[in-house]
C-alpha cells in the first residue's frame, strides 16, 4: 500500500517546515486549514494556500463557527493578544490564547478523513518549545491522541510531529537548511499584511530568525 498522508496546515512557521520536510517522504496529499474566527484567519488561508500551490497538494478551509463562540481567548476576541513581552510569563500567554480543544479537534477532523479517505499518517506542527506551556504540543499528547485512533477509527492512521524534539530557533535553521520557502509563511496573531513584530508569535519568529543569523527573511516577512 502506497503512503499517504494529511497536514493540519495554519500557514504558520512550524506548519510549513512540517509539511516542507516530509511532504516526499510521507506522501503528504492533502493540507486542512481550519476557521475559527481567529483575527489572523484570512492571512492564515491565503498563506496556506500559496504553501499548498508551491507544494503541489489539496487544500481545503473546515470552518467551525461555533468554536469561537465558546472561548473568549484573545486570538478571536477583541482583547489584545499577548506580546513579546509576555514570554516571561507563559503560563499566562498560554492561558490567553488557549482555545479549548483546539487541537484534540482538529486531529479528530483530519482522523474522519483519514478514515474515509485512506489517509495513513496525519502530521502537525507540534514542537517542543511550545509543548513546555501547551500540553496538547507534547509527545505524551500525540501518544494518547494514536492510542485512541486505534478504537476510534479504521484505518488507524499515526498522527507524526516532524518538530516534536525542535525549539524555533532549530526549525528556522531545519528550514534554511532545507530551502523551505518561509516567504510564504504568516505566523502573526494579528492577521496584518506583514507580520506586526510585536505579538508573542512573531517575537518567537523574529528571535529565531535572528538567531541563525538571518537577515533576509526578517527583511520580508516583518514591517
Amino acid at each position: 500500500m502506497t503512503n499517504k498522508s494529511i497536514i493540519l496546515l495554519s500557514g504558520g512557521l512550524d506548519s510549513l517546515v512540517s509539511l516542507g520536510l516530509k511532504k516526499e517522504e510521507l506522501n503528504v496529499e492533502l493540507a486542512i486549514t481550519f476557521n475559527y474566527g481567529q483575527k489572523s484567519v484570512e492571512k492564515e488561508i491565503k498563506a496556506s494556500e500559496k504553501i499548498c500551490q508551491f507544494y503541489g497538494i489539496k487544500h481545503e478551509v473546515i470552518n467551525l463557527d461555533w468554536l469561537k463562540k465558546i472561548t473568549k481567548t484573545t486570538l478571536v476576541s477583541d482583547q489584545n493578544v499577548p506580546t513579546g513581552k509576555d514570554l516571561e510569563n507563559p503560563q499566562n500567554s498560554a492561558k490567553s490564547v488557549w482555545v479549548p480543544n483546539r487541537n484534540g479537534l482538529f486531529l479528530n477532523i483530519a482522523g474522519s478523513y483519514a478514515d474515509s479517505f485512506g489517509y495513513n499518517y496525519i502530521l502537525i506542527g507540534a514542537n517542543k518549545e511550545e509543548a513546555q506551556t501547551f500540553p496538547d504540543n507534547t509527545q505524551n499528547f500525540i501518544n494518547s491522541v494514536n492510542e485512541e485512533f486505534q478504537y476510534s477509527t479504521m484505518a488507524k492512521p499515526k498522527v507524526i510531529a516532524p518538530l516534536i524534539n525542535y525549539n524555533k530557533n532549530d526549525i528556522v535553521m531545519l528550514a534554511l537548511k532545507n530551502n523551505i520557502p518561509l516567504e510564504l509563511t504568516m505566523s502573526c496573531y494579528n492577521g496584518g499584511d506583514k507580520h506586526c513584530g510585536i505579538c508573542e508569535s512573531c517575537t518567537r519568529l523574529k528571535h529565531a530568525l535572528e538567531a541563525n543569523g538571518d537577515t533576509y527573511y526578517t527583511g520580508i516577512l516583518f514591517e
